[in-house]
């Protein structure tokens, strides 16, 4: 391994990316005009707290920030060296980090999905929510069962959320991945809640399109406010 790698994967460089890219990412949400709806989104859901809260990948970036103070809240994050970063970054901002993720291919363990889960269950019991992306891994804007399968077995709703802002950097990834720029507008839109009967697993695909069209929803909604019109990144 070439130095300048060994560097990029020390510790003391992700830390350094990760505690600036969270100092960013605050600067973006104070500098932005927020627009919240519902309005009365943390009143409503105050009852059925804690949540499972669902994104697309390429919109979690802003996320913590909904967090109200005193809100105890964790988010699911790759176990990948990017994922290091992430983890580091949350954190900074007041988010706990659960390392592992999905798959729809065979490597499900390889990848800490099962850890994941049970910690994530594990996390629900502990009155935290927990937020995570909903689409398969590499197929943007599907959403996978295991959010599906996570809210039967935890008995715990699931809330689609989406947070765009209106100056922000499109990358063309698989996941849509989109960079929050300060001194515009911001919409954080959250969804219906969903709610998975706990030992029904017979309509899984059902409740699997309500989160995929759930998601789908507050995304255009978001995008319907910061850009005053319903577009959305790789729409025509």
């Amino acid at each position: 391994m070439s130095l300048v790698k060994r560097f990029v994967a020390s510790r003391v460089f992700q830390k350094a990316v990760g505690l600036t890219a969270a100092e960013y990412l605050r600067f973006v949400w104070n500098t932005n005009r927020i627009v919240i709806e519902p309005p009365d989104i943390y009143e409503r859901v105050v009852p059925d707290l804690p949540v499972i809260i669902a994104m697309w990948h390429g919109q979690h970036f802003l996320m913590p920030f909904a967090k109200r103070k005193g809100d105890r809240a964790k988010v699911l994050i790759s176990r990948h060296r990017d994922g290091e970063i992430n983890a580091i970054a949350a954190e900074r901002l007041g988010v706990g980090a659960i390392r592992g993720s999905g798959s729809h291919g065979g490597d499900f363990a390889r990848k800490g999905g099962v850890t994941a889960f049970k910690q994530i269950l594990r996390a629900l019991e502990d009155n935290y929510s927990v937020a995570l992306t909903a689409d398969v891994p590499k197929v943007s804007r599907v959403a996978g069962l295991g959010i599906v399968m996570l809210a039967s077995a935890s008995g715990r709703p699931i809330m689609p959320a989406a947070i765009v802002t209106s100056r922000r950097v499109e990358f063309n990834s698989w996941d849509r991945t989109t960079i929050g720029l300060p001194f515009g507008r911001c919409a954080a839109i959250a969804g219906e809640l969903i709610r998975v009967p706990k030992a029904d697993t017979s309509d899984l695909e059902m409740f699997r399109k309500q989160v995929e069209d759930g998601l789908n929803r507050v995304e255009s909604r978001a995008y319907e406010i910061v850009d005053r019109r319903g577009r959305m990144p790789g729409a025509a």
